[in-house]
């Protein structure tokens, strides 16, 4: 224990050592891991409504301009490294009436809605949210109509900056530098969408600088998610994809996408950790109650358990002895407290029971 000890002292001194391992001890006491699953699995279900929103939006507000429908489309699903190309065939717009289509659109957002609550539930339970300030099930529908508004512009941006990347290739030396601008641009804007989110989608009120550093970080791990599915595509997958046919596109768009939701939820966790000075954490605490918490501990499982209040009548107090109490034996009672006494129980089996007299006899003898 001297040296486990030292280790754990060694790295709450460190800000950056003890930051980190803050973060991933929150991560793991959010079940961050189910929360990425959780939105994973809504943004895989909200995909295909997404893509038919947006190719039946670009049908009308594009009119008459095929080319320019193609290339926002391109660009767009250019941000699936491994899929993309099997999704431009497999989404098509909705046509026919306009009644039908009025129907297919209403439809089309309502599924689109599942990844913004799941969104919005990980940022509720990362920030500790008491749950009787979350929002109920109709505004929290509302409230989700937010990220399509955010998707629309990240739509936009991609495809101006997709047209920059393209055209670079006329300024000749000038075009690497064009590129490498065309990605800080992007990284800055995913930051902007990211930050935007952060502060809607949650019932918390927070600060703009309290949620900057995971937007930012959330945009680099974009970034670098796409980069490596690309890469990956490049040189593991390279016209394999059609060969395993909707089984390549389901596993790589669910691989994807839960890449994604981690980077997301730790960034939430970075946010969390840093805003409510969550660092250091003691060392062994996810592991044993034998530990000593520190101030940090405290107040994140203290956060925890009222983050549980159903009601605004409820009160939820939290207290910590000194020393962690020691375990009694299962067949034991615990200790009575002073000024009670036991309570009175029946005999067992074959036990003589307790005589009038004896009960009686109780008084002072003369």
């Amino acid at each position: 224990m001297a040296l486990g000890g030292r280790i754990d002292r060694a790295q709450q001194r460190n800000r950056g050592v003890g930051f980190v391992i803050a973060v991933i001890y929150k991560f793991a006491d959010d079940q961050g891991g189910y929360l990425a699953a959780l939105i994973t699995f809504y943004a895989f279900l909200s995909l295909f409504p997404l893509l038919l929103l947006l190719t039946t939006g670009l049908g009308f507000v594009l009119h008459g301009h095929p080319d320019l429908q193609e290339q926002v489309v391109t660009s767009t699903l250019s941000q699936f490294p491994i899929i993309g190309d099997q999704l431009r065939d497999d989404v098509q717009a909705l046509k026919g009436s306009g009644i039908a289509v009025a129907v297919g659109v209403l439809g089309a957002i309502s599924g689109s809605l599942g990844v913004a609550r799941a969104i919005g539930n990980a940022l509720d339970t990362v920030w500790a949210v008491p749950r009787r300030a979350r929002p109920n099930p109709f505004f929290a529908r509302l409230r989700s109509l937010s990220l399509i508004g955010l998707l629309g512009l990240g739509v936009l941006m991609t495809t101006v900056l997709s047209s920059v990347t393209t055209g670079a290739s006329a300024f000749g030396r000038l075009a690497a530098g064009f590129q490498v601008l065309a990605v800080v641009i992007s990284t800055a804007g995913n930051a902007g969408l990211v930050l935007v989110a952060f502060k809607v989608l949650t019932a918390r009120s927070v600060r703009v600088r309290e949620i900057a550093p995971g937007a930012v970080f959330a945009a680099l791990g974009w970034q670098l998610v796409q980069t490596l599915g690309s890469y990956y595509i490049a040189h593991q997958l390279k016209g394999s994809t059609q060969v395993y046919g909707l089984f390549g596109l389901v596993l790589g768009l669910m691989t994807w996408l839960y890449f994604l939701a981690v980077v997301v939820v730790l960034a939430m966790e970075i946010n969390a950790v840093r805003a409510g000075r969550l660092y250091p954490r003691a060392l062994l605490t996810p592991f044993t109650d034998d530990v000593e918490l520190t101030d940090s501990d405290r107040r994140a499982y203290t956060s925890y358990a009222k983050a549980e209040q159903f009601k605004s009548f409820q009160q939820v107090d939290v207290t910590f002895t000194d020393v962690p109490d020691q375990q009694l034996p299962a067949d034991d009672p615990p200790p009575s407290a002073p000024g009670e006494g036991r309570a009175a129980t029946a005999p067992a089996a074959g036990d003589p029971a307790p005589s009038a007299a004896a009960d009686l006899d109780r008084g002072p003898r003369p």
